[in-house]
């Protein structure tokens, strides 16, 4: 089990709830009190802009100082906000009282399902991030995940929560797609077989005792990288998921794209069967075993990684006209500022093979179309735990 204890302090993203599936619907009212559209507005002005005076909110929200007031009155009462220092109202010579996020309001946990492991991740109200666990896994039935799940889960809570009652939900990234008509369920990879005929959400409500939102992996790592890395200074880009298998998500102007059925990004799917193998670890699994390194999960290969592996040249040269045709295709399509290549793949991997992805351009009078820039993911392999847990969080308190 690996632990890590960094904190990063992060922007949850901004979402439609009227029209995003991934909202909507709580039972612990008892707990935490629902908030008005004005409320989340505010309550997510201040998450994103930090200690914050009154007069500054009203403007933003468009609402009258008295309104503002009176809005800023119930959420303090509650727990979600205080005041805090004096700062600048704006005015010269004017200092006011500042309005700030209260982080240990409310509490997060954001998983993700591997083929072969679990990672959870811990996040305050402020999204900032207080530790992550990982676990390999022998069996991933829903029995076994569930265990782990709660032994992880406990364990966190009784080394950073003080409060159990404080925390609020769970977020859920799980590899696969959504069915047809029904957003909680998911068409699963084989060995995950299992976790496909359910609805997930419902039934990890059930074993956990807590509210749950699924997400797909690949959008969960997207989420993750927005808010806590390429996201930080690039609002638009297509995130290549790569792990056991290949996902990705896509995010324009700091915000996921779901598409119709909540499986925009799915970018495996651009390859016709059969004829482009998939980038993904299980391949270069095979390909190192096959040289004589003893791996035998994807999860092993991640830990042991060499970049000096025989069999990773060869799995280079296998996947990289493959590579090139998924990245020219987001590039012509979405037009985005960033490719990122993450997920599971170790750094040394993805920073040796982005210089054999081509993007394919018609040249015209010698010149070339503006192309986006490859680069590898700064989130590292949390990035799917913590957007699932951000998600989480903001499907309810912020807008």
């Amino acid at each position: 089990m690996e632990k890590g204890s960094e904190n990063k302090v992060i922007a949850l993203p901004r979402v439609d709830v009227a029209s995003d599936p991934v909202s909507s619907k709580y039972f612990r009212h008892d707990t935490f009190e629902p908030n008005t559209e004005v409320e989340r507005a505010i309550l997510g002005l201040v998450l994103r802009r930090g200690p914050i005076t009154q007069l500054a909110i009203a403007n933003e929200v468009d609402r009258s100082q008295q309104t503002v007031s009176r809005l800023i009155a119930r959420l303090i009462d509650r727990g979600a906000l205080r005041q805090g220092e004096r700062i600048s109202s704006g005015k010269r010579g004017q200092l006011s009282t500042s309005i700030e996020i209260v982080p240990e309001f409310a509490y997060s946990f954001g998983v993700a399902i591997f083929l072969d492991a679990l990672a959870v991740t811990v996040m305050d109200f402020s999204g900032a991030v207080i530790d992550h666990r990982l676990t390999t896994m022998t069996l991933m039935t829903h029995d076994d995940v569930v265990d782990e799940l709660r032994a992880m889960i406990k364990e966190l809570t009784q080394q950073w929560i003080k409060d159990e009652s404080r925390v609020f939900g769970v977020g859920v990234g799980i590899p696969g797609t959504f069915m047809r008509g029904i957003r909680r369920q998911v068409n699963t990879p084989i060995i995950l077989s299992e976790w496909a005929n359910m609805d997930i959400e419902a039934v990890l409500e059930d074993d956990l005792g807590l509210p749950v939102w699924i997400e797909n992996d690949g959008n969960a790592a997207a989420i993750g990288e927005s808010l806590v890395g390429v996201g930080r200074w690039a609002k638009d880009f297509v995130y290549l998921y790569v792990a056991a298998g290949l996902g990705g998500g896509v995010i324009l102007n700091g915000e996921i794209v779901r598409g119709q059925y909540g499986n925009a990004g799915e970018i495996a799917e651009l390859l016709p069967p059969a004829v482009y193998p998939h980038p993904n670890l299980e391949l270069l699994r095979k390909l190192v075993r096959k040289h004589g390194q003893d791996v035998d999960t994807v999860s092993e290969l991640v830990e042991k990684f060499d970049i000096n592996w025989p069999g990773v040249e060869e799995w280079i040269a296998r996947v990289r006209d493959s590579l090139s045709l998924i990245v020219s295709a987001a590039a012509a399509i979405l037009d985005p500022q960033l490719i990122v290549i993450g997920g599971r793949i170790p750094k040394s991997l993805a920073e040796k093979v982005i210089p054999h992805i081509e993007i394919y351009d018609q040249r015209r009078r010698s010149d070339s179309r503006p192309l986006p820039q490859t680069v590898v993911a700064e989130a590292g392999g949390d990035s799917a735990a913590i957007g699932a847990a951000a998600l989480t969080l903001h499907s309810y308190f912020f807008s």
